[in-house]
C-alpha cells in the first residue's frame, strides 16, 4: 500500500508574507515526476509549542498508517529555529550530536576557512556553536546535503518518518529528491495520476451529486471531483466535473460520467485532460 505523503512548512516570514512559500508547488512536482501525490500539508510559524504539537500529531500519523512528512525550516542554530527541539520533544527523546552531522559540519568549516584563506579553528566559539546545526534526537539519521554539507535528519516513526530539511529551497529541494530516490524508490510509480473532466454550464453540484456517487461506486480506483466557479471570463457560473485516478480507471469512468451528464438537459463546454 503506497503511503500519504505529507509536507509541513515551518516559518514565520511565510505566514506574515515577508517571503512567498515555493515549497508546496516543488514538493508536488517531486512527487508527480515519481508517480506519487500529495496528500496535504500544513504552515506552521516559529512557535516552539505549536511545532511541538504539530509534530507530535505527524508521528503519531505516521506510525499509525506510514505516512512520509517532509518538514522544511528551523533546523538552524539561531535563537528562533526550534524544529530540532520540539522534534525530540514531540518524540519525548533527548537530542544529541550527531557523529556524522558533526564530521560534516566540521569538514564545512575546513572548507570555508580554507575559501577565505584562513586557519582552520576547530575550537573557535562560533564554530563551535556551528555544532549544533548537527544537534537531532537521538535515533536520528541524516539526510546529506549537496549545497553545503550541513546535513537535515530523519526520524523514524513505525513504518513512516518525517524528514527535516532546511527552509532555502537551493538546499531543501535536492534533500527531499534525495530522499525519495534513496528511501521510497520502490514506491516510484511509471505513471502519474490523470484528469479528465468537462465543463458543465446550468447546473448545481447537489443535482449532479448522486451521478458523482454512482460512478464512484461503479469504477474502483477514481475519484469523482467537481470545481464550482462562480465568475470565470468565459464559462461564466459553471462547473468542472471530471474523474481522477489511473489512466486505465480514467478511461473507463470518464465515458460513464458523460453518459450520465447526457442524460441531464445541460449544456457542456470544452473537455479537459491533464
Amino acid at each position: 500500500m503506497t503511503p500519504s505523503f505529507g509536507l509541513i512548512i515551518i516559518g514565520d516570514e511565510i505566514l506574515s508574507g515577508k517571503r512567498t512559500d515555493k515549497h508546496l508547488p516543488k514538493v508536488i512536482e517531486l512527487l508527480a515526476a515519481r508517480g506519487l501525490a500529495l496528500a496535504y500539508a500544513e504552515y506552521v510559524g516559529d512557535d516552539p509549542e505549536r511545532i511541538t504539537a504539530t509534530l507530535a500529531r505527524t508521528f503519531a500519523a505516521s506510525r499509525a498508517s506510514g505516512d512520509v512528512v517532509f518538514c522544511t525550516g528551523g533546523i538552524g542554530a539561531t535563537p528562533d529555529d526550534h524544529t530540532r527541539q520540539c522534534a525530540a520533544r514531540a518524540l519525548g527523546v533527548e537530542l544529541a550530536l550527531h557523529p556524522e552531522a558533526r564530521r560534516l559540519i566540521e569538514e564545512r568549516i575546513r572548507d570555508t576557512a580554507k575559501e577565505q584563506g584562513a586557519a582552520y579553528e576547530p575550537d573557535r566559539h562560533d564554530n563551535l556553536h556551528r555544532l549544533n546545526m548537527g544537534v537531532f534526537p537521538v535515533g536520528a539519521q541524516i539526510i546529506p546535503n549537496p549545497y553545503n554539507k550541513i546535513p537535515g535528519f530523519t526520524c523514524q516513526a513505525g513504518q513512516g518518518a518525517v524528514h527535516f530539511v532546511p527552509g532555502f529551497p537551493v538546499m531543501a529541494w535536492p534533500m527531499v529528491e534525495w530522499v525519495l530516490n534513496n528511501s521510497y524508490a520502490h514506491l516510484h510509480q511509471a505513471t502519474c495520476a490523470v484528469e479528465k473532466s468537462v465543463i458543465v454550464m446550468g447546473s448545481m453540484e447537489a443535482a449532479l451529486t448522486p451521478l458523482m456517487l454512482s460512478i464512484e461506486a461503479e469504477h474502483a480506483g477514481v475519484k469523482v471531483f467537481s470545481l464550482p466557479s462562480v465568475d470565470h471570463p468565459e464559462y461564466g457560473r459553471h462547473i468542472e466535473l471530471g474523474v481522477k485516478g489511473t489512466a486505465d480507471a480514467v478511461n473507463r469512468a470518464y465515458p460513464a460520467l458523460l453518459a450520465g451528464l447526457h442524460k441531464f438537459d445541460l449544456k457542456l463546454g470544452p473537455e479537459l485532460v491533464r
